[in-house]
């Protein structure tokens, strides 16, 4: 049993009969009343995320985790199938269960979380920056360089990201899977 002070980034709880992950929290105290501590929670199951606010020092059932490593092979209807780099075994994750998979492509490594009590799987976790090629993007206006315009590009996967005037079709750039923003220009 865990208490309010235990919180932190990424700790999974069990709250109203789900498993919650917290994505973001913030303790504060206000006037001579007892602490309060915020949470911004995310469900496991659902994909729902709801603020909710506990009292300092209230108990909370943590749930144990295990992180496993997946390969990304390919995508069917209605999930991702993955597959365990240690014994070879796949199984398919629902496309609700990874946040932003449109980013995936074939042979990418995803983190996936599993209640280590029942070895069910949680949620699937995708690398921080993914590099993609651009598929199909206009080209940039030529003096157009002046301000920080941005024009809209195809990645392979068929995702579309906003990236500068110099991108052009074939190069390799780093793209932000938690907001879908072009980070930088990789080179090959």
């Amino acid at each position: 049993m865990a208490t309010t002070a235990d919180i932190r980034n990424g700790l999974c709880i069990e709250l109203n009969n789900d498993i919650m992950k917290i994505i973001d929290f913030q303790k504060f105290q206000v006037g001579r009343g007892s602490g309060k501590v915020w949470t911004k929670l995310k469900s496991t199951t659902s994909g729902k995320v709801l603020e909710h606010t506990f009292q300092s020092g209230h108990n909370i059932n943590e749930v144990r985790v295990e992180r496993h490593k997946f390969q990304f092979l390919y995508e069917e209807d209605g999930g991702y199938v993955l597959m365990n780099q240690e014994n070879f075994e796949q199984f398919t994750v629902a496309t609700a269960m990874i946040e932003n998979g449109k980013f995936l492509k074939e042979g990418d490594v995803v983190d996936v979380l599993f209640d280590a009590a029942k070895d069910v799987p949680l949620t699937a976790e995708m690398p921080s920056t993914v590099n993609l090629l651009i598929t199909y993007t206009e080209p940039g206006v030529r003096g157009d360089t002046a301000t920080n315009t941005l024009k809209a590009a195809t990645v392979e996967g068929g995702s579309e990201v906003r990236v500068p005037l110099f991108c052009e079709e074939g190069d390799l750039i780093k793209i932000d899977t938690a907001t879908g923003a072009y980070i930088e220009r990789v080179k090959k």
